[in-house]
């Protein structure tokens, strides 16, 4: 009897030692999900700047699935509460979080150093940090390619600008170029506004340029303000960051797209995989980053396969924006591109110059 009950306990506790593991780790708990967040300069709006990083977003969740939960906070100030934003979603267990705005680079950074376990990703800004990733796209690039079409349909244009930032100046020049490509008279003229989203002050500014004189409008702003004025007043205009045809039917030539998906859905992914590395991205058109379409009813056939063309030769490397075999000037006189040269990324990193044919003036 008692060798039985021996026999019956070890057989007891063999099944035991077989069940128990197997049976943990039938209900085991999934992992939880990857938090990823993004901050918005500016409202949610159907296109422009920030919709474009909301698209990246969408992306991220679409590829990722259950592996990853993403959200946003819209409409964030630079400076002060966007480090406070950042900091907050950093305590909630985000574990990276994307600051797509110039301004936000500082705070991000500072948050940085609180948060050594979270990874950052300075979009638009330049400084790293062993925690910090920054990537930007070559949107110069797009904007001579726009610029070929404009010079094509109009010879004055007015361009509403942000900041007089390297990245801005680079967008004017480039578009500068783009023009006087095809239409070696072409002028650009420049209005400041010291802010990225303020439609009606955009609005505002695209009004005073038609009224001196501006065929075709470009800018680097917020929202679809510059867009809508050229509609109203039958007036042409390059969309940015999105296709605004929905905004401009008959305005618009042609949009300059920005593509974030793959690049955001590839660093959530590294996250995941515990091989996120900091570093500095800044692809173009060749990367899938910058795109020229969005053509309007305006634009002839002949043109769109034009900037098609060239399109695709500077996605195969064989056209560069800041090359010139005869040389660039500035609209002050002085050479800014000796003939036969091309910028180093650095110099059109640094670019603090507006090109011939540019009406404004940098404050030095």
């Amino acid at each position: 009897m008692y060798k039985n009950l021996v026999a019956r306990c070890a057989c007891a506790l063999a099944v035991a030692s077989f069940s128990i593991p197997f049976s943990l780790h039938a209900q085991a708990p999934a992992p939880a999900p990857l938090k990823a967040a993004f901050v918005y300069v500016a409202p949610l709006t159907p296109a422009g700047w920030v919709r474009q990083h909301e698209q990246g977003r969408l992306a991220v969740q679409a590829a990722l699935g259950g592996r990853v939960q993403t959200s946003f906070v819209e409409n964030v100030p630079e400076g002060a509460d966007a480090e406070r934003v950042i900091r907050d979603l950093a305590q909630q267990g985000h574990r990276i979080i994307f600051t797509p705005s110039f301004g936000y680079m500082e705070p991000t950074l500072k948050v940085a150093r609180e948060f050594p376990d979270v990874k950052f990703e300075s979009i638009t800004g330049y400084k790293t940090a062993p925690n910090v990733a920054t990537a930007n796209a070559r949107y110069y690039e797009g904007r001579y390619l726009a610029g070929v079409a404009a010079g094509r349909l109009a010879t004055q244009a007015g361009y509403v600008a942000g900041f007089p930032i390297p990245e801005v100046i680079q967008g004017i020049n480039a578009f500068t170029l783009g023009m006087r490509s095809v239409n070696p008279k072409a002028t650009v003229r420049v209005v400041f506004l010291g802010e990225w989203f303020n439609p009606p002050r955009e609005r505002d500014a695209a009004m005073s340029l038609m009224n001196q004189g501006a065929e075709v409008l470009a800018f680097h702003t917020g929202s679809t303000a510059v867009m809508t004025a050229a509609q109203e007043r039958g007036k042409l205009a390059v969309a940015y960051h999105s296709d605004m045809r929905q905004f401009g039917p008959d305005a618009q030539i042609v949009a300059v797209t920005h593509l974030w998906g793959d690049y955001y859905t590839r660093r959530v992914q590294a996250v995941l995989d515990g091989t996120w590395q900091s570093g500095s991205v800044w692809g173009g058109v060749k990367d899938g980053m910058v795109r020229v379409d969005g053509f309007g009813p305006k634009v002839p056939a002949a043109v769109r396969d034009e900037v098609l063309a060239r399109q695709a030769d500077m996605a195969a490397g064989r056209l560069q924006v800041f090359a010139s075999a005869a040389g660039v000037r500035d609209n002050e006189g002085n050479v800014a591109i000796a003939a036969g040269k091309s910028l180093s990324d650095a110099d059109i990193l640094g670019m603090k110059w507006l090109a011939d044919g540019v009406l404004a003036k940098l404050d030095r």
